[in-house]
């Protein structure tokens, strides 16, 4: 833990929790403090109408909402006016396809303006919106959207013609799929978006959804059965706003890049929802991390304030302070970084790199918004996740010797970090997973899987986490579902994957591999392997490093002991291996 506690400057503006001890002790959720909702004319709450429509009659409704850069420095800027129209535009298309409210609505594609006007669009029209990874493989899509019983896919013509076209026409819900850059070469049940836009309604307006009607569906990974379906409500866009507001120090007048992709939970919830609440200006780069590009627009674009990730992070690291010298950053006020526990160096790096640190956030798919922060108005100590939000009440929990789940009150004690439930983006089920969702929740807390410890101040440091998914760029991979397709291999007759840690990108994806008997390890099989899990789960989830092992050490009940696999990767304790019937060795 860093000994250092650093004072954060915001460049001369109040900061919009300036007062924390006592606008969370006297925060009450039926009497919120912070930027609240519109509402819907009618009664009832819709997330598009608060991210657009209720700007239309204020000062904002002609403010730069939008302005998207594109790989080849293309700059296409939209307004909350704009937005709003080609919302509009894409919940009547839903409407003319003859979708109801409810119906679900999944979209694969990279960061391009189409993806968050159909967001928006589909949230307009009272559907549900579920964002995919892009660099997912045709087995992650396709078992995603199984669970979530896809109605209709918006993608490009690249990808459905690489992971879509072989296996769509199969799935018994999907009715369409929408191209964004059209040319459907006629075939049956593909449509041009383009077209579809242009003849569609620009004043359509948005469903009367109520706050629990369902909005968003998130997937998250296991690691074990299949990825898990995480439903998320209208009301959520409460905390949305209100967190973006004390989180991330949000104002009308900042403009904002939050470098997340909308595949990702953080890319929906804080790269599209809460900074247009709050009427700021987005930035949205289509190209991938590099770091000369990177620094050229947060000068550029004057940007304020910066939530990005701990990967890039690392890599703005190691690319050296010569780099950043180049660049006129003096606009940044507020940098913050999610996804991964940020390690102290880096708090550090940022405040002698840019003059200000980074914030380190906590939160999960589950939890839909920031839960636990550092502040703009607080001090921060470097390594820590902050303090929880107003509204929030976090807590190291434990079990006692009944079994019962006790609240640990001693400062600096590792237990299982527990929110009390009633946050309004709180997660409202897995999508039939009942029994698993109740299983989050015990003794009036939900369990977030994380370890943690508390110290004298309130602050939260992160240990670790409970089971063995994979934290890789920010990006949570189930082993099993990496397992699982490195088992269709002809070659493979067993396979245990864990998370190696990595100065990256937190960790990467590593696979332990026994052949089946006429099969020798060898450097053309391993090439093979690496193609095939690649074609079938995409470059972002397939594994960096596989080896091959006779054995995979096993209980006797036959499950690969994964813990067992890493702690001998790391050189850690093996700990209990009472249970171990075969072994690797």
């Amino acid at each position: 833990m860093a000994e250092s506690i650093i004072k954060k400057p915001n460049n001369g503006m109040p900061a919009n929790l300036a007062d924390y001890q006592k606008c969370y002790t006297g925060f009450d959720w039926s009497h919120p403090s912070g930027p609240s909702l519109s509402g819907l004319p009618g009664g009832g709450v819709n997330i598009c109408f608060e991210a657009l429509d209720s700007h239309l009659d204020t000062p904002i409704a002609d403010k730069l909402a939008i302005r998207w850069i594109s790989k080849q420095d293309q700059v296409v800027d939209y307004s909350y006016r704009d937005l709003c129209e080609q919302t509009s535009r894409f919940a009547s298309v839903l409407k003319d396809l003859g979708l109801e409210a409810g119906a679900r609505v999944f979209s694969l594609a990279g960061r391009r303006p189409e993806l968050y006007v159909a967001a928006l669009g589909t949230l307009k029209a009272g559907c549900v919106f579920t964002p995919l990874f892009s660099a997912f493989g045709p087995e992650p899509i396709r078992s995603r959207m199984e669970i979530g019983e896809a109605n209709i896919l918006l993608t490009t013509r690249n990808l459905y013609r690489k992971k879509i076209k072989s296996w769509w026409h199969e799935l018994p819900h999907l009715q369409a799929v929408l191209l964004i850059d059209g040319s459907t070469d006629d075939e049956p049940g593909c449509h041009d978006l383009p077209q579809l836009m242009q003849a569609a309604d620009p004043q359509y307006p948005c469903v009367a959804t109520r706050p629990e009607d369902m909005a968003l569906l998130h997937f998250t990974s296991g690691t074990t059965g299949k990825p898990k379906g995480v439903v998320h409500v209208h009301q959520a866009v409460q905390y949305h706003k209100l967190s973006g507001y004390y989180a991330l120090d949000l104002n009308e007048s900042d403009i904002y890049w939050c470098t997340a992709d909308p595949g990702w939970v953080t890319g929906t919830s804080y790269g599209i929802i809460a900074p247009l609440c709050l009427g700021v200006t987005m930035i949205i780069d289509e190209a991938e991390f590099e770091v000369e590009r990177w620094y050229r627009l947060l000068q550029q674009q004057q940007v304020t304030v910066w939530y990005t990730a701990p990967t890039a992070i690392r890599m703005l690291m190691k690319a050296g302070a010569a780099i950043r010298e180049q660049y006129d950053l003096s606009a940044l006020r507020f940098i913050a970084s999610v996804g991964e526990p940020l390690n102290p160096e880096a708090v550090s790096w940022g405040y002698s790199t840019f003059g200000i640190p980074f914030h380190d956030n906590w939160w999960q798919t589950e939890t839909g918004g920031i839960m636990i922060a550092n502040f703009a108005s607080q001090t921060i100590k470097p390594g820590s996740m902050g303090q929880p939000l107003p509204g929030i009440q976090a807590a190291i929990v434990g079990r006692n010797e009944c079994g019962q789940l006790d609240k640990l009150t001693s400062p600096m004690q590792i237990g299982e970090l527990a929110i009390k439930p009633g946050w309004p983006s709180m997660f409202r089920n897995y999508l039939h997973q009942d029994e698993k969702y109740q299983h989050c929740f015990d003794g009036g807390w939900y369990l977030s899987g994380d370890l943690a410890m508390c110290d004298e101040d309130g602050y939260y440091w992160f240990i670790g986490r409970k089971d063995d998914l994979i934290k890789s760029s920010g990006h949570l991979i189930g082993p099993f579902e990496v397992e699982s397709a490195l088992m269709e291999h002809e070659a493979v007759a067993e396979v245990g994957v864990i998370g190696k840690p990595d100065p990256v990108v937190g960790e990467i994806v590593k696979a332990f591999i026994a052949l089946k008997p006429n099969f020798e390890p060898s450097d053309e099989l391993l090439r093979s392997l690496q193609g095939f899990a690649r074609k079938r789960l995409g470059a972002a989830v397939a594994p960096k490093e596989i080896v091959f092992r006779n054995n995979l050490p096993k209980t006797r009940s036959g499950k690969i002991m994964r813990r067992l696999l890493k702690a001998r990767e790391l050189g850690l304790p093996e700990g209990d291996i009472s249970t171990l019937e075969s072994d690797e060795q």
